[in-house]
């Protein structure tokens, strides 16, 4: 199976019969444990790629049930017709679908007038603090359930009572609001086409594993290793550092490729290149990726990632993709602004346009600077770390450029070719500030 090739060509990763065996048996122990296990009746939605990983484990997993397994009809915009067809009770999703979902949901709701809107806001509250004392998801807020969040959860086709996300990380804000509105136990997971995927989820009725990919599943052994260019310490008394794998679901090797093998496996463990952080409750959190590191012209080095995931928060913005590099001093952006925080923006502050020209007007490029500046004050970043210029692109990230992988991850080498003179233009343009 191939890797999506994030950072270059794809790799070839042989995996045995055994390794697949192995991690159905996992999962399934792991589901049966929290009284979550598979059954004939469950139906699983397949919609991600059949040559990824994560759609691949999970349709053996339900096969290996005798459960059943409906496929869509291909286009993105029919999914939730095809949802509510099928009316799956086990839905996966890569962090970019539920996005939408969780944007889609947000503007349905603050055009439904102030007493819905305050009806709405009141039982997420109540919800979200019974979750966070503990309460069970189905017990949290009974009559919330039926008579406030039934819609969401008939928009899902009715009978969702899982949802894994995958492949990359989600928002925090999008987590919890899931967890409340869907009715629904909403979990992280996180493995690579070379662990066959899963090789960590979060368990279901623990709130306090929101933001991670909870703990490792059964028969698989994991470590984490320092990593001191980056100040990640794994005997520190918060451990972080690479995420490193052992066990029978690991690969065999990269096809014909014995060097670049020899680069992750090392003593019998594969070496992730992705950063965790370990959480008091045995959960892992996954705060950075070890590669996409730059460093700028004053010596500092910047963690793309995790800048992402912060900058990410804002609610401006669909997406964003930070560059720097050692002859400047400072970071860069090209954003996909929220269509409709942008015309909002617009219209209360009588900056004409459509969307379009919005992107290209300068006093919005300020604003989302503004915006972008205010998360990384409250994050507490460092000076360094904050962006400087914007190029604001209305067309968002997609495949057709060949900008994101089928799974929605940033394909940052060609970003970085498509976008060589935006960038260029942006360091010329921008007044630069003392190193």
């Amino acid at each position: 199976m191939y890797t999506s090739g994030t950072t270059g060509n794809p790799k070839g990763v042989m995996i045995s019969n055994e390794s697949i065996v192995t991690l159905i048996a996992g999962v399934k122990r792991l589901l049966e444990s929290v009284n979550e296990e598979l059954h004939q009746k469950d139906v699983y939605m397949s919609y991600l790629p059949l040559a990824h990983i994560f759609d691949r484990v999970i349709e053996e997993c339900f096969i290996h049930h005798g459960a059943r397994i409906g496929f869509w009809r291909g286009d993105v915009k029919l999914l939730i017709e095809d949802i509510g067809e099928l009316k799956p009770t086990i839905f996966c999703a890569v962090p970019r679908v539920l996005d939408r979902v969780y944007s889609g949901l947000t503007q349905k709701i603050s055009a439904g007038g102030f007493l819905r809107h305050t009806l709405f806001n009141f039982a997420y509250s109540y919800k979200l603090n019974n979750l966070k004392k503990g309460g069970k998801y189905g017990e949290a807020a009974p009559l919330c359930d039926r008579f406030v969040f039934n819609k969401v959860k008939q928009g899902l086709g009715g009978n969702v009572r899982l949802i894994l996300s995958g492949a990359a990380p989600l928002s925090n804000h999008v987590e919890a609001f899931l967890r409340v509105v869907t009715c629904a136990h909403v979990l992280q997971g996180y493995g690579l086409t070379e662990t066959c995927a899963g090789t960590f989820v979060s368990l279901p009725n623990a709130h306090s594993m929101l933001g991670t990919v909870g703990p490792p599943v059964p028969n698989v052994d994991v470590c984490l290793e320092s990593v001191p260019e980056m100040e990640y310490d794994a005997r520190s008394s918060t451990p972080q550092g690479e995420v490193c794998v052992r066990g029978k679901t690991l690969f065999s090797g990269y096809y014909k490729r014995e060097d670049l093998t020899r680069e992750v496996m090392i003593d019998g463990w594969f070496h992730t290149g992705d950063v965790g952080e370990w959480q008091p409750d045995g959960s892992l959190k996954i705060i950075d990726r070890k590669k996409n590191i730059f460093k700028l012209s004053q010596g500092e080095y910047v963690a793309v990632e995790n800048l992402e995931n912060i900058y990410g928060l804002v609610s401006a913005i669909d997406s964003i993709w930070i560059y720097g590099n050692s002859f400047e001093s400072f970071l860069v952006a090209v954003v996909n602004p929220n269509k409709e925080a942008l015309e909002n923006w617009a219209q209360v502050n009588g900056v004409s346009g459509d969307f379009n020209s919005l992107c290209a007007n300068p006093k919005a490029k300020e604003f989302i600077i503004g915006e972008l500046t205010k998360t990384g004050k409250e994050k507490k970043l460092k000076g360094f770390e904050f962006i400087k210029v914007v190029h604001l692109d209305p067309v968002p990230f997609d495949m057709e450029r060949d900008l994101l992988t089928p799974t929605y991850k940033k394909k940052r080498p060609q970003l970085l070719k498509y976008y060589k003179d935006v960038i260029e233009n942006m360091y010329k343009s921008a007044s630069k500030p003392s190193a």
